[in-house]
């Protein structure tokens, strides 16, 4: 059965708008699935260590046939082939690819946690999903317009769309 899917895109190091680019070709290209849209890109300060650079960041909607731990693998895998490396936590990175939703399902498993945490209170990731779809509301939390009244815009800053 096929699910729409948000997948969270991030990076912050060797050419994160290469990297973002990059990774939304995989994404079309990714088995069972086709790409339907992105959110553009956005600057935005680091979540964690502050001795680190800015990243940029987007949303993609993908369409797929993926189950949702298949559909992580596949993601990790992208990651790796980019050189993500896990330092440190909120640490600097090539690349960041999260399930953000997953349809209409909330998924708890040792490996998986959807809606994802902290999307609600992320201005990186509630502004790109506006972009997509206005209306969205994420299971569990309610409406996207009403996360957003709750945490308002303030050091993210939209850059445009994406252009390959």
């Amino acid at each position: 059965m096929s699910v729409q899917v948000f997948i969270g895109l991030g990076s912050n190091l060797d050419n994160p708008g290469q990297q973002i680019r990059h990774a939304l070709r995989e994404l079309s290209e990714l088995e069972s699935s086709r790409l339907l849209k992105d959110s553009g890109l956005f600057k935005s300060p680091p979540l964690g260590p502050q001795d680190q650079p800015d990243y940029l960041n987007a949303v993609a909607l993908l369409q797929t046939e993926l189950e949702a731990e298949s559909l992580l693998d596949h993601l990790q895998a992208i990651e790796n082939r980019h050189g993500r490396v896990r330092s440190r936590r909120w640490g600097e990175r090539t690349l960041d690819l999260d399930i953000l939703l997953y349809g209409d399902k909330q998924i708890h498993t040792a490996r998986l946690t959807v809606p994802h945490i902290g999307l609600a209170e992320r201005e990186f990731v509630l502004y790109p999903l506006e972009k997509i779809q206005p209306d969205l509301v994420v299971p569990g939390k309610g409406q996207l317009k009403d996360l957003i009244k709750a945490c308002p815009r303030t050091d993210i800053a939209f850059l445009g769309t994406i252009n390959d």
